[in-house]
Parts: C-alpha cells; structure tokens; sequence
C-alpha cells in the first residue's frame, strides 16, 4: 500500500502559490479576456481565491464548449482564467506525490518527457521485436468513472482540504459524450446513474488521466512483464517477438480494463508485425524514417490560409500567427519532411536550412499546386546512412501569386504587412 500524503492544502492556498499558478495559467493567453482582467486585478483576486480555497466555498465556474470535427469529432472544454488558476497551484502539489510512482515509459504531460520521446522509445522498440500491441482505449476522457477516480487519488493523498477541491473539479465536470457501456455485475441502469467524464482541455483532466491509468502500467511491467511497453495519454504499445503472447495480452490487457470500466477500441486495438508502418502520435512510422500523415498536412495548409485571411482582415495578431506556425514547424521537424517544408516554406527567415551536400529543392517542387503529390522523393539520410524514398505531399504557398516574401512572410509583424500587401 503506498504511502499518503498529508499536510497538502498549505501548499495550495496561500498567496505566493497562487500568484506563481496565476503567471503559469497566463502563459500564451495574456490577450484573452478573462485572462486580462484577471491580471490586471491579480492581487484582487487572488486573494478573493485564497479566502475561498480557506473557506471552503469555492466551486468550479461554468465551461466554454467548443465542438472540434477534424481530424474527429471532440468536445473541448475551456474553464474560466481563474480556475485555471486553482488547477495550476493544485497540479504543482500533487503531481510530485505521484509521480515518483509513475514508471519510466508514461510519456504524457510530465515534465522531460512528451510526444517526441515517446516516438523516439517506440522505434527503439520497435527495431529489437518482431510485433507490436498497438492499443487505443474507447472513448477514454468521457469513460473516466468519478468514484473510481477519486478512490484511486485517496490512496496517495490523506490531507481533506485538499482532497475537497480535488472533488470539488471532478464534480464540476460538464456533460460529456455519452458512453453507454455495460460492465459484469451491472443493471440496466448502471450506465445512467454513475457519473463519468473529465473535460478534455483542463491540465487537471491531463493529469488525472495519467494517475487512471498508472494501474495499467504497473499491471504492464510487473505482471504481463512486457519486454517493450510505452504509453501516452490513452494511446499504447507492447512489444514481443510472438504474435501469440501479444494475442494473450490483449485479453488480460480488457479483462483489467473493465474493473476500471474501460474498453479497448474495437477498431484501433491491433496486433502487426513491427516492419509495417505504423501511425504513432502523429507521424507514420516506417524503419528507417518518419513522415506526416497527409491529412496532417491538408489540415495546416487550410490553417495557413485562415491565418493569412485572418492578418489580411486584421483580426489576428501576427505574433498568435507564428506561434501556430511555429508549432507545426517543430512538429514537422521530427519527421523526413525537409523538401515538404521547403515547398510550404519556400523563402523568409525560418525556412528549413540547408543541408551540407544537399542543393535547392527543384522549383517544380516548391511550385506544385495545392494538393499536388510528387512521389518518390529523396528525404534526408536517416541514422543508419541510408538514403530512403518516400511519398511526400508537397503545397503551394497560399499566399497571393504576386507575394515574394513566401509563405513565412507570416512571420512577425513587418512579415505580416508583407503577406496581406497587393503589390503591383
């Protein structure tokens, strides 16, 4: 039985510790509204935090809902600025508590660790067995079961006060999709009267998830004794080198997933053999070398063209621009995607720098038309030396014809003057 924790709530609620949550909480918003008037009062109001975390009388505000239908339908949920705040000071305490019991191979939301990781763990994998468990879990978010949650954090924390905001978020929760899901021992109305699901888009949901499904991991390595394992978030992997163990595996992996009253996705559970390629946290995993998904890049070209009416219009601020931009750049970085950046990004400061030994991308390239595939082009060396040809989808710039800043003339605030000018 692990040990727990008291003596939390000190941490918590006290001025210092908000103020630091509040600073954290901002981070990326400072133009959002309730994030503005917050700060602009911060003292105000984090000392009218502070006397109700003590007091024992507050409670979570309502949820902005924004429905997302791509790449797949989802509901996100954005809490108001200064619950955000309570999150971050709340999350700062309790995650050292568990995650020195987190294992080594859990990749989501902990500081060192990320997507980027973990892919590079699955390859590692992936080159030292023959088949891989990729595992996917239906529905996770909204299948969180409030009590089983909240028993599982009882078991590290012991101090009330802080374990009466913990329950005080769960349940706060607001409605999420519906999953109707029968377990062993339930009647017909099970389903209806226990209440279930974590707003996806809160950093407390993140980290609740991750404490969900730490059993899982356990259950993994010391049970199972999986030779290769890694997880992020709901998204899962075993390796070995027999189909047949792995076949095993996934029958005791559902049977364990039901007293925490999850399933496996019927469609995205599978066993393959590790040489086939593999889509794993947003990039296409063949050996030897990565690449994007296609619709991955269709969706950012579309972004991109949003992003360049919305500067022309003057409803977005150039710096919320690169920042997105940014973003996909660094994603895109960790794949074999050197000629379909050059082709995005063909001029301007950021585009991808040149290779030793590598010469300009021909500008049939860059020029293609959008939706244009130019199969078999040459990627960059992978790690064994070898040169490996793939299929790339390349676009055009979606910026007028007439611009000859390219498309990264989105970037800053000159770059974007230059991207919404006509010019003779």
């Amino acid at each position: 039985m692990p040990r727990k924790v008291d003596g939390l709530f000190d941490e918590i609620a006290t001025f210092p510790a908000l103020i630091a949550a509040a600073r954290r909480a901002v981070r990326g918003k400072r133009r959002k509204p309730g994030a503005a008037t917050f700060m602009a009062n911060l003292e105000t109001e984090v000392l009218r935090l502070e006397r109700e975390l003590r007091d024992g009388t507050w409670r979570p505000g309502r949820y902005v809902e924004i429905e997302l239908f791509d790449p797949k339908h989802r509901l996100v949920s954005a809490a108001p600025f200064r619950d955000r705040v309570v999150h971050h000071a709340l999350c700062a305490v309790i995650e050292p508590v568990f995650e020195r019991g987190f294992i080594f191979d859990s990749y989501a939301n902990r500081t060192g660790k990320g997507t980027h990781r973990a892919v590079r763990r699955y390859e590692r994998f992936r080159d030292r067995h023959a088949h891989v468990l990729r595992g996917d879990i239906f529905r996770y978010f909204p299948a969180i079961d409030h009590e089983i949650l909240k028993s599982t954090i009882r078991r590290r924390v012991a101090c009330g006060p802080t374990l009466a905001v913990i329950d005080a978020i769960v349940d706060g929760s607001n409605p999420q999709e519906p999953v109707n899901l029968h377990f062993p021992g339930d009647d017909l109305f099970a389903p209806h009267e226990r209440r279930r699901g974590l707003p996806i888009g809160n950093l407390t949901s993140q980290f609740f998830g991750n404490v969900y499904l730490d059993g899982l991991d356990h259950f993994v390595k010391e049970v199972l004794r999986a030779p290769g394992y890694v997880r992020y978030v709901d998204d899962f992997a075993l390796f070995h080198d027999d189909a047949d163990v792995l076949a095993e595996w996934r029958e005791r992996i559902a049977r364990w997933l039901e007293g925490r009253r999850l399933r496996l996705h019927p469609r995205k559970t599978v066993i393959m053999a590790t040489a086939e390629p593999a889509p794993f946290l947003g990039y296409v995993l063949h050996p030897g070398f990565r690449r994007l998904p296609e619709d991955n890049v269709r969706r950012f070209r579309n972004r991109l063209r949003g992003m360049r009416d919305s500067l022309r219009a003057g409803t977005a601020a150039p710096g919320d621009v690169e920042r997105r931009v940014r973003s996909w750049i660094a994603h895109a970085e960790h794949a074999n995607t050197w000629r379909l950046r050059h082709a995005i990004f063909r001029d301007g400061p950021c585009a991808p720098k040149r290779e030793p030994g590598r010469s300009r991308p021909p500008s049939a390239c860059c020029a293609a038309a959008p939706g244009t595939t130019n199969r078999g082009t040459s990627v960059p060396p992978t790690a064994t030396g070898t040169t490996p040809t793939t299929a790339t989808t390349t676009t055009a710039s979606v910026l007028p014809a007439r611009t000859t800043a390219g498309a990264f003339a989105l970037m800053g605030a000159k770059g974007a003057q230059m991207c919404v000018q006509e010019r003779p």
